[in-house]
């Protein structure tokens, strides 16, 4: 049951996306930046919390996953050592993520040859 809810939630994220891209004019990095905003807001107000723990990675992979996990490290960092945490907070929550982005595309871009679409 967990993999119908994964592709589920996830799903519904990459079709709201698909939906901006075909109806609006904005280009995919206005998306990006409007999917990692989302996930903060929502977030701020407790709902994407609850929609992680129904979605489990189908919540947490896609963008608003990313904006989450931002905002959890910086509550929680906030709560534990006050003002501070919102600079260290989001960093501290998403650094592996991060790292693990920069460490992979490297590795393929050492393993594959990548070439220019012109």
């Amino acid at each position: 049951m967990d993999f119908a809810k994964v592709f589920l939630v996830g799903g519904i994220i990459c079709v709201i996306g698909q939906i901006l891209m075909d109806t609006t004019k904005l280009t995919p990095a206005r998306i990006l930046v409007i999917f990692v905003v989302s996930g903060v807001v929502l977030q701020a107000f407790g709902i994407y919390e609850k929609i992680e723990k129904f979605g489990l990675s189908g919540a947490r992979v896609p963008l608003p996953g990313f904006g989450f996990t931002l905002a959890k490290g910086v509550m929680e960092e906030v709560d534990r050592i006050g003002l501070l945490g919102v600079i260290t907070g989001g960093v501290k929550s998403a650094s592996a993520g991060i790292a693990a982005a920069i460490v992979f595309g490297y590795l393929m871009s050492v393993i594959f040859n990548s070439k220019s679409k012109m």
